[in-house]
């Protein structure tokens, strides 16, 4: 049997934050359980109270091929730079000036998403082909690559 993962995001709004990703990633918010019409009545059919229920959300691949990405409302905030982060394959196969202006139309885009841009580098080959650092709506850094 085959394992999967899953990323999850401590944050403090995990329906804004899963709406802003599956936008970036072109997934979608992961619809209630079977036999629910929408999430507010399975939340209901669950005893869940109005107060906790922006503490959970996830995005999914529609495709099903890349992970199920998990948001849970934590009470402090993000304080220090991610350990860990997304990197956001937006150029795939491309290099030079052609990566660097399909980076930058994806950074356009993500920032009119409520994304803000922290950081470029620029291609310095052999090993280098350059990014750009990015921060979601909560600060959580990923790159554009």
């Amino acid at each position: 049997m085959g394992l999967e993962i899953q990323v999850t995001f401590d944050c403090a709004d995990p329906a804004a934050l899963a709406g802003f990703w599956a936008q970036v990633l072109h997934y979608e918010v992961q619809g209630p359980p079977p036999g629910f019409a929408t999430w507010d009545a399975a939340l209901d059919a669950f005893g869940v109270p109005p107060e906790h229920r922006n503490s959970r959300s996830a995005v999914v691949d529609p495709a099903g091929a890349g992970p199920r990405i998990f948001f849970q409302r934590v009470p402090e905030g993000k304080s220090a730079k991610n350990r860990v982060h997304l990197d956001v394959r937006a150029a795939p196969g491309l290099t030079g000036g052609d990566r660097m202006a399909a980076l930058e139309a994806e950074a356009l885009r993500l920032i009119e998403l409520g994304a803000r841009r922290l950081e470029r580098f620029e291609p310095a080959p052999p090993m280098e082909t350059g990014f750009i650092v990015m921060a979601d709506p909560e600060g959580n850094e990923f790159c554009l690559d």
